[in-house]
């Protein structure tokens, strides 16, 4: 029973044909979405020649997220979310659709493609937030963090085989041809949105505007648990994430071996998958607060110990460890979300989720490329991870709501 219970807990595919096809067409266009991803940074190098260029793919996807993030999210919580989702989900299938023309016709000018890229961004900002919505529509309050738990393991699934996936096509297809399957993926996305119910918004629906943002912004101020959990996941990327570290320690702890830095980041998403592959040893604990502060504990120790660690395979073994940590800090902060933000204000809540998750590792790599310039690759991973053990302390001690809520126990619905 020990056993079965650690497993992934597929009841909500099983339960909801919804949630299912929802479910597949966004793991399918995750790793679409991925592959083209390689493609951009492909093309973006290829032309210019400068990392300088393929800096900016970063930037263009990340500051439309940010500056639109708050005030889609209030328009998510004013408007029908079924049809807005399938408004976005269709700008992001014409974008990638005109990526996939100009590679397969004669390659546009790289501003021209980092426009295209910044634009399906902006319709990834809505997408973002109101699918976020769906969960507490589709399934039970008990099976949301198992639905939140397959959702984490397609994403991860997507991050670990896309690029792999992505460097085959290119080199058999090119281009163009990698940017066609990614459009395809949309109709898999689309079989998803159409299964999906009308889903009006809640029995308040958001100001326009200004107003509306402010009352998602008075909402997350004055909610202590909520507050809690973006705060310890902001700390946690800010402090300590490492990847843009992972050149530079691999020149000088590993003998600057292309084929090391290329295991780093594989195992991150491997220990990711594996903690989704057995997620049903923490959803199915009471107190999601206390699991997420563990998990953004124990990411800080493992980057720790990894910035420490002599030998490389010690090494990988830490950073599975690390994004095994990730993967339950992360569901376990989505499931608070969920649990405590009601229907009419979620859109703005997951916004705001959305750009910590986009802010926090961006800054956080700044932040380590600037310790690591002034100091070393090594002083800057153990530094970042004891900041982060002791921002996790802060928050878990100055929110005891964090520690202590109690969620309801999937087994018992299930017994009952």
């Amino acid at each position: 029973m020990g056993v079965k219970h650690a497993l992934l807990d597929v009841t909500p595919l099983r339960r909801s044909a919804p949630f299912r096809r929802l479910w597949l067409g966004q793991a399918l266009s995750r790793l679409g979405g991925q592959m083209t991803l390689v493609t951009v940074m492909y093309q973006v190098w290829q032309t210019t020649h400068s990392t300088v260029w393929t800096g900016t793919v970063g930037l263009a996807q990340a500051v439309p997220l940010i500056v639109l993030g708050l005030f889609i999210g209030s328009l998510v919580d004013r408007v029908d979310r079924r049809k807005f989702y399938l408004i976005t989900t269709a700008g992001q299938a014409g974008c990638v659709s005109l990526l996939a023309l100009q590679g397969l016709i004669g390659q546009f000018p790289t501003a021209a493609v980092l426009l295209l890229v910044a634009v399906q961004s902006c319709f990834t900002a809505g997408s973002g937030p109101v699918s976020r919505t769906f969960i507490p529509r589709l399934l039970p309050e008990q099976q949301r963090a198992a639905g939140l738990a397959l959702n984490r393991i397609s994403f991860q699934g997507a991050m670990l085989a896309g690029p792999v996936i992505g460097g085959l096509i290119l080199g058999l297809l090119g281009v163009g041809g990698c940017y066609l399957i990614d459009a395809l993926t949309f109709a898999a996305a689309f079989y998803g949105a159409f299964g999906l119910p009308r889903m009006s918004p809640g029995d308040e629906p958001a100001r326009p505007g200004l107003r509306g943002v402010a009352d998602g912004l008075a909402f997350l101020v004055r909610t202590p648990v909520i507050r809690g959990a973006l705060l310890t996941d902001l700390a946690t990327t800010v402090l300590s994430m490492p990847i843009s570290l992972f050149p530079q320690v691999n020149a000088e702890r590993f003998g600057d071996d292309p084929r090391t830095l290329g295991l780093f980041l594989t195992a991150v998403a491997v220990g990711g998958v594996a903690a989704s592959l057995f997620a049903g040893s923490f959803t199915g604990l009471s107190r999601p607060g206390l699991v997420m502060l563990a998990g953004s504990a124990t990411w800080g120790a493992a980057l720790a110990l990894f910035g420490l660690s002599a030998d490389p395979w010690a090494g990988l073994a830490f950073l599975a460890l690390a994004g095994a940590a990730d993967t339950v800090s992360v569901v376990s902060r989505s499931t608070l979300v969920q649990l405590h933000t009601p229907d009419e204000l979620l859109g703005r809540v997951s916004a705001a989720e959305q750009i910590v998750g986009q802010a926090g590792p961006d800054l956080g790599n700044l932040r380590g490329g600037l310790v690591a310039d002034a100091t070393s690759g090594t002083t800057a991973l153990v530094s970042g991870g004891l900041l982060c053990i002791g921002a996790v302390a802060l928050v878990g001690t100055t929110t005891p709501g964090l520690r202590w809520f109690s969620a309801p126990s999937p087994r018992g619905a299930a017994a009952g």
